[in-house]
């Protein structure tokens, strides 16, 4: 089975320490009712990187390997403070929807008689997070620029420390009794934002409840231990009553029990849970090209003034389809184009004859709307029209040139073990990010060809 580098997890509770984790969780688990299967074991030994579940014996698919009841899981409704939350909910919203479960959390953290203590023994020491959020700005703008990663963090951080203080803070404040004056404090609420991050889960709505507002984050004692894989070997159900782990595939005795976060390309995990998974592990691994790139190389390929004004007129034509946006991004994958309708109607827009835009454009949008043969799998690109083709690899090309690096120097890096081992762990892992990016980039290079072009 694929291994990845993953966050590194220290066993250790906020304040002192068990000095058997393990046994005080499991414990806690037997007296809140979190029922684990005897042919499973909580362990730091055989688990990619610190505390994961290891199979003590050979597991089939479908066999369940713990149960959670709902009141074994911590959130703003089970916590001790929960009634308080649920009065205050109105002055509590914020743009991330996170506000009561972070509030939740630092009370419990230091309320000397949390019944989450033994839980608590088993997060990661918080002041060593490895998200992305926490390296020096420069460090990060360094070895991530061009992912996408270091404009997610600086959002990020902006709406953690107007989320901070404009909310959370003036809330500790009216409740001094409830927050200790140690818990009021900006580091350590960043320092939560990324633990919810990266260790809580969302139950997914229902298909009648599409129109609700997504379920608030919960934290899942014994469900959060797992570590992530895309191709992993179990999931998480949801009951009624209780959350459910359950195997997806046989797992051979020793072998280490992998959840899934989602389809996360290397660039989600590592901003959202501090890991990656290295090339080629990671089949859901994207490359963005920003939307904006493409009207960029559609206006280097104008000649006068006019057919600039046109390619503008055309954007605007894309924005009022809601098909473009400024920070919109086309997202490619290994094998498909994840947003293949915007793509495929941008170029269209973009690189169809005048006289068929202003028919278009009169029609307002409604005309031949009519899908292209087939859909836009990666193996058909090399079947668009070639003023596509050409389009497309003008903004590849411009798209690869935001990156510090090109794809050989990455390469050479990666091929050699002795130089590559000697590289810091964020080093690796954005190596990790950048090359994977590059390598889909690069293949649509190769199927975009239209004439001879260097590739840088």
């Amino acid at each position: 089975m694929a291994t990845q580098t993953k966050r590194p997890r220290v066993a250790g509770p906020v304040d002192g320490g068990d000095p058997d984790p393990v046994a005080g969780f499991l414990n806690w688990c037997r007296r809140v009712g979190l029922e684990l299967s005897p042919k499973v074991a909580v362990s730091r030994q055989g688990t990619v990187a610190g505390y994961g579940m290891v199979a003590r014996e050979s597991v089939q698919a479908g066999e369940l390997l713990f149960v959670v009841p709902r009141a074994a899981l911590l959130s703003q409704h089970t916590c001790s403070i929960g009634g308080l939350l649920e009065r205050e909910r109105g002055a509590l919203q914020s743009q991330s929807g996170w506000v009561p479960l972070l509030l939740a959390l630092l009370h419990e953290l230091q309320a000397p008689a949390s019944r989450w203590r033994p839980y608590f023994a088993l997060w990661p020491e918080l002041g060593r997070l490895e998200h992305p959020m926490f390296w020096p700005e420069e460090e990060r703008r360094c070895l991530l620029q061009g992912t996408g990663v270091p404009e997610a963090v600086e959002k990020d951080l902006a709406n953690i420390r107007s989320e901070y203080h404009s909310i959370v803070l003036p809330f500790m404040e009216a409740h001094p009794d409830l927050f200790s004056l140690r818990v009021r404090s900006l580091e350590l609420y960043h320092q939560l934002v990324a633990l919810v991050m990266a260790y809580s889960f969302q139950e997914p709505l229902e298909e009648e409840e599409d129109e609700k507002e997504p379920n608030s984050p919960v934290m899942v004692p014994a469900a959060d231990i797992l570590n992530h894989l895309a191709n992993h070997n179990a999931n998480l159900e949801y009951s009624a009553n209780c959350l459910r782990m359950v195997a997806t595939q046989p797992i051979p005795k020793g072998h280490e029990i992998f959840n899934t976060y989602g389809q996360m390309a290397n660039w989600q995990l590592i901003h959202m849970y501090g890991f990656v998974e290295p090339y080629p592990d990671n089949t859901d691994d994207t490359a963005d090209i920003q939307m904006v790139t493409v009207r960029e190389a559609a206006l280097q390929g104008t000649k006068t003034e006019a057919e600039r004004l046109l390619a503008y007129e055309r954007w605007d034509f894309l924005c009022k389809l809601e098909m473009v946006g400024e920070e919109g991004a086309f997202v490619i994958g290994r094998e498909e184009v994840l947003t293949e309708e915007e793509l495929i109607t941008t170029l269209k827009v973009l690189c169809m004859p005048a006289e068929e835009f202003r028919e278009l454009k009169d029609q307002d949008g409604g005309g031949d709307n009519k899908r292209e043969e087939g859909s836009l799998t990666i193996t058909n690109i090399p079947k668009l029209k070639a003023s596509w083709r050409q389009l497309l690899r003008n903004s590849v090309l411009l798209t690869l040139q935001t990156y510090a690096t090109d794809l050989k120097t990455d390469q050479d890096l990666l091929s050699n073990k002795e130089v590559y081992a000697q590289l810091s762990w964020r080093e690796q892992q954005a190596l990790q990010v950048r090359y994977g990016q590059k390598m889909i980039l690069h293949q649509l290079l190769e199927l975009t060809q239209v004439g001879s072009f260097p590739v840088p």
